[in-house]
């Protein structure tokens, strides 16, 4: 059964290394993720092919403030934060369209918390986004499949042929 889900870009974040990574307009995809973005870490780490790109959702970070731990968009190292999109209904080998231009990430894996954003937590329990104990707001990591712009604003739209 084929499944279709659609949001769009609420947040396009990029750092120097470390977090946060700070919203940008917008900027350019390729092979190893967004131009102007640097991580502290080097693959296997953070980054490389298979972890080009990092993503989030503001549905999660509104839980996760909720539950009384600071977040906001690029906070937790996303590159790109969703809006309208569920990240416990996506699964590995997603197809994740984005625009206009061409842009076509497929998502490879979870993206599991380190220290590095522990100080976001109360009593640094980066667990709070662990994919085993809360999926619905673990980050994903993704390969490009087909380089292209972002923007703030852009569609998105999750195809999946589970």
């Amino acid at each position: 059964m084929s499944r279709r889900l659609s949001g769009r870009i609420a947040s396009v974040n990029v750092s120097h290394g470390g977090v946060p990574k700070r919203p940008i307009p917008g900027g350019w995809v390729d092979r190893l993720g967004l131009e102007a973005d640097a991580h502290e870490e080097p693959p296997p780490m953070h980054g490389g092919v298979d972890q080009a790109i990092s993503i989030y959702s503001v549905e999660s970070i509104a839980r996760v403030v909720a539950d009384g731990h600071r977040s906001f968009p690029g906070a937790f190292g996303e590159n790109l934060t969703l809006d309208g999109i569920e990240l416990d209904e996506m699964r590995p080998g997603d197809r994740v369209r984005i625009g206009d231009g061409g842009l076509v990430l497929e998502l490879t894996k979870r993206a599991e918390p380190c220290q590095t954003i522990a100080h976001w937590f109360v009593a640094r329990r980066i667990s709070r986004i662990a994919s085993k104990l809360n999926p619905r707001d673990a980050r994903w990591y993704a390969r490009v499949v087909a380089e292209g712009p972002v923007r703030a604003g852009d569609r998105v739209g999750v195809d999946s042929s589970d």
